[in-house]
């Protein structure tokens, strides 16, 4: 069976008739959760559940923005609040703090797997340069390119161990930009040479992760007129060249004001520059219709990646203890992130 080379959302708790006839026919590779798909833990469960029914494979990979923080799509009161990464770059004890970062994604690998989803958009691999927006902010791991790497593969790590791929995102960085690619179409001046000396090395260090999301930044100095998803030269000299990233690479949300024109415009034209699969949340079938149409099928290197990408998650997650787990974490931060 051949799918769909996009990511869809839905728009609400459980799946209309409509949605599922159109997933039926479009077989989209996966799909991404909100926060307006979130109630209690057995909807979200029965949510994965019938996604996957509806395009009748098991192994559909179902995603969610569970970073913590700002970006914390399950929440109180089913699921605690769970700490930014910038919290544990504020942590004083560094020498232990990998470990921590490693804990805390098992702790979210654990309330994902228990609904049903199996992929996390984290780690945020960003280095926010001094002036920029924060739409990054703490949802990075501080300001030096090292120790994001670090901890961004403790992180990946985490998660891994509990069942869930992890997403790098935003490839190749958007920790320079001085806007918010939600908003408009950030443009970073930054010659290649220092790009590659600090914005690139996080990813260069975790090039070996399965799943990566662009970033709808344009980078003069290897494309003065698109943005990274679109740019073909971006994604070859940059995501695919100078760091190295061979696994499935997924553009950021299409439906976002960084980019112009009609979705199935740009979901063509991110897979022309080398996107494997093109993301959409925004849940309508309207929007929907016009990037399955624009993204096509999966095929040729995108469908090995992603079939390698899939073959990453382990059979069964690591032994855990989740209550001793997270009263260790709890210790650690004092009890600010207490379940």
């Amino acid at each position: 069976m051949t799918v769909g080379a996009c990511i869809l959302g839905c728009s609400g708790t459980v799946l209309t008739r409509d949605e599922r006839a159109f997933f039926a026919e479009a077989q989209p590779w996966g799909f991404i959760l909100f926060a307006r798909n979130i109630g209690a833990p057995d909807q979200v469960r029965a949510l994965t559940g019938a996604l996957r029914e509806a395009v009748a494979r098991a192994d559909a990979p179902i995603l969610v923005d569970q970073e913590g923080g700002r970006v914390q799509r399950l929440g109180p009161p089913h699921w605690p609040r769970r700490p930014a990464a910038g919290d544990f770059a504020r942590l004083r004890d560094l020498a232990s703090t990998p470990d921590l970062v490693r804990l805390g994604a098992r702790l979210l690998a654990h309330d994902l797997a228990a609904v049903g989803i199996d992929v996390n958009c984290l780690p945020v691999l960003d280095t926010p340069d001094p002036g920029a927006h924060r739409v990054i902010g703490d949802r990075a791991y501080g300001g030096d390119p090292d120790v994001v790497a670090v901890l961004g593969r403790a992180a990946a790590e985490g998660l891994i161990a509990g069942g869930v791929l992890p997403v790098v995102k935003h490839i190749p960085g958007h920790g320079r930009a001085r806007a918010d690619s939600h908003e408009v179409l950030p443009v970073v001046e930054a010659s290649l040479d220092e790009l590659a000396a600090r914005d690139f090395v996080p990813f260069r260090a975790l090039s070996d992760m399965p799943l990566a999301m662009t970033a709808h930044v344009r980078f003069a100095a290897l494309d003065r007129r698109r943005p990274a998803t679109l740019s073909r030269r971006t994604i070859r000299a940059a995501v695919r060249g100078a760091i190295g990233f061979d696994g499935l690479l997924i553009s950021d949300d299409i439906g976002m004001k960084a980019l112009s024109g009609p979705l199935e415009a740009r979901a063509r034209a991110a897979r022309v520059a080398g996107c494997d699969v093109v993301l959409h949340g925004a849940g309508d079938l309207g929007g929907m219709r016009e990037v399955a149409a624009g993204a096509g099928r999966l095929g040729g290197a995108s469908a090995r990646r992603a079939r390698a990408a899939l073959a990453r998650r382990p059979r069964a997650p690591e032994p855990f203890d989740a209550r001793e787990s997270q009263a260790r974490f709890d210790a650690a931060f004092g009890g600010r992130f207490a379940a």
